[in-house]
Parts: C-alpha cells; sequence; structure tokens
C-alpha cells in the first residue's frame, strides 16, 4: 500500500489559477464579488471559464479565555442573524470573536475583543490553529487562540453600544462548557474546534501554564 505523501500536497498552487474579471456586486455591510475564472485540471488540462459570487467577510479573531487555576472558560451570548432560520434560538453561545481591522494582527484582535466583549485582560495568548470557514464561497479565515485569564471573571453585560453589540458574558467549568457542547446547545464552528482543542490539548496547557487540573 502506497502512503499518502503530504509533502505532495495540495496538487496546485495559486498560479494554477486565473483569475479574468473582478466586479464588486454588492456592499453593504460585507461585499459580495462576482469572479470570472479558470483554473487547472488534475488531468492536466484547464478548466473553461466560470462565474463564482465570493462572499468577502473579512479576516477574524476568535479566543476561548480559560484560567487555569479554576479550570473555568468564558463563553459570550449574543444575537446572530445567520441562524434565525433554523427553527431555534439566533442567541449562541460562542467564543469571543471579532473582525481583523486593517493595520491590527490577529493577536491585538483577540486582545480587543476579550476586553471589549466580557471586560477581560488576558496575560498570554497561545495561537490554535487557523482555517478557513466556508471556502467554497467565502474568503473568511479565522484564527483560534486560548486566552490565559490569572484572575476570577464574573458575568456580565458587555459590547459596544456604537455596534449594536449586547453581549451577556457566561464563566463556567470547563466540563460544563464540554456537556453543552455534547448536547449540541453549542453549535457554531470556532467555538467548537476551540473547545475540542482545548479537550485534546490540556495536559500540554496545564503543563505550560503551570497548573494542574485533575
Amino acid at each position: 500500500m502506497s502512503q499518502f505523501k503530504v509533502d505532495h500536497y495540495p496538487s496546485f498552487q495559486a498560479n494554477d489559477l486565473d483569475i479574468i474579471d473582478k466586479t464588486t456586486v454588492f456592499q453593504g455591510f460585507f461585499r459580495i464579488e462576482r469572479w470570472q475564472l479558470r483554473h487547472k485540471c488534475f488531468d492536466g488540462s484547464w478548466s473553461k471559464p466560470m462565474v463564482r459570487e465570493v462572499f468577502e467577510r473579512g479576516q477574524a479573531a476568535v479566543v476561548l479565555p480559560y484560567n487555569p487555576h479554576t479550570d473555568e472558560v468564558v463563553l459570550v451570548e449574543q444575537f446572530r442573524v445567520g441562524a434565525v432560520t433554523h427553527g431555534q434560538s439566533p442567541w449562541l453561545l460562542e467564543a469571543i470573536a471579532g473582525v481583523i481591522d486593517a493595520g491590527q494582527s490577529a493577536e491585538d484582535t483577540a486582545i480587543r475583543e476579550a476586553q471589549e466583549e466580557a471586560g477581560l485582560h488576558l496575560s498570554e495568548l497561545w495561537p490554535m490553529l487557523s482555517y478557513f470557514s466556508s471556502p467554497g464561497g467565502s474568503t473568511e479565515r479565522i484564527s483560534l487562540y486560548l486566552g490565559r485569564l490569572t484572575e476570577p471573571a464574573t458575568g456580565g453585560i458587555f459590547g459596544l453600544a456604537s455596534e449594536h453589540e449586547d453581549i451577556k458574558m457566561h464563566v463556567m467549568s470547563r466540563q460544563t462548557a464540554m456537556q453543552l457542547l455534547a448536547a449540541q446547545q453549542i453549535d457554531n464552528a470556532a467555538t467548537v474546534i476551540a473547545l475540542q482543542w482545548l479537550a485534546l490539548n490540556l495536559s500540554q496547557v496545564q503543563q505550560r501554564w503551570g497548573e494542574h487540573v485533575a
């Protein structure tokens, strides 16, 4: 049996794509572009020109605050319009998140959003991973972080009125968060990934941040 060679993946690179034209078809809170393009095919040929709409969402940073001393995480609850049509509550439990502004890094954004959305000071960030949220039609790439809390956190209402934010901050044990995840009461991708990452890397986090959780 042949082994999969990581250095042979992916099969193509950016120069195997030919963007023929780009046009902005909508500019509001977000932007939608229409691209005409063609790309290299696996048989060595080029595809015929095609049209695709691309949702220009921007890049985002997500941080899961974690207190290694109390073994608690912080999640925020807020209204999400994209969840309205699914027949369930559109108020979601999430990790803290925000769009990365021009001139800011993902780390700067994570620290800023933790303060704005939950009134938290994070003493350290641990990069988890980054990923495309929906690459079939959106450019958005999300950078995930674990944020170290060194002081006790209490719940409250936060958010910027200028951005129509009404955010409730919840402090809960890591075990409670994992129970909510198992019960599918946490069902947005970034928070699911962040909690699963913490579960997989808990011993390493505890060793590095100098605490022990049974």
